[in-house]
């Protein structure tokens, strides 16, 4: 019976001497997964984002984020000034251009099939 006790007792003092640092290998692996799924796609997105803000063009056709869509009539640093229907003239600013128009005419890949 003493002998069942001690090999217990030897059991838990080598799960004791277990290398710290493979402590932290499931906490660097979850990190890991996060950084691949979640947040190196949103910074590429953002990157697209600021890359299409800074190269737009008057005359080109906008959608914004609250959901306008209108052609460019004026561009400042900071402001964009659109002309929807009617010859309305809307100032947004320029972080708030969601993309450009083509892109929500585009087809998907499965429907061209």
């Amino acid at each position: 019976m003493l002998d069942l006790l001690m090999s217990n007792a030897y059991a838990q003092d080598a799960a004791a001497q277990q290398n710290p640092i493979m402590s932290f290998v499931p906490i660097i692996l979850v990190f890991l997964v996060l950084y691949f799924l979640m947040i190196r796609p949103q910074k590429k997105k953002m990157e697209e984002e600021q890359r299409f803000i800074s190269q737009m063009n008057k005359g080109d056709e906008v959608f914004t984020k609250s959901g306008m869509i209108g052609t460019i009539y004026g561009l400042t640093d900071k402001v964009v000034t659109l002309e929807i229907e009617g010859g309305q003239k809307v100032k947004f600013l320029r972080n708030q251009i969601g993309g450009s128009t083509k892109i929500l005419s585009e087809k998907p890949a499965e429907a061209k099939k």
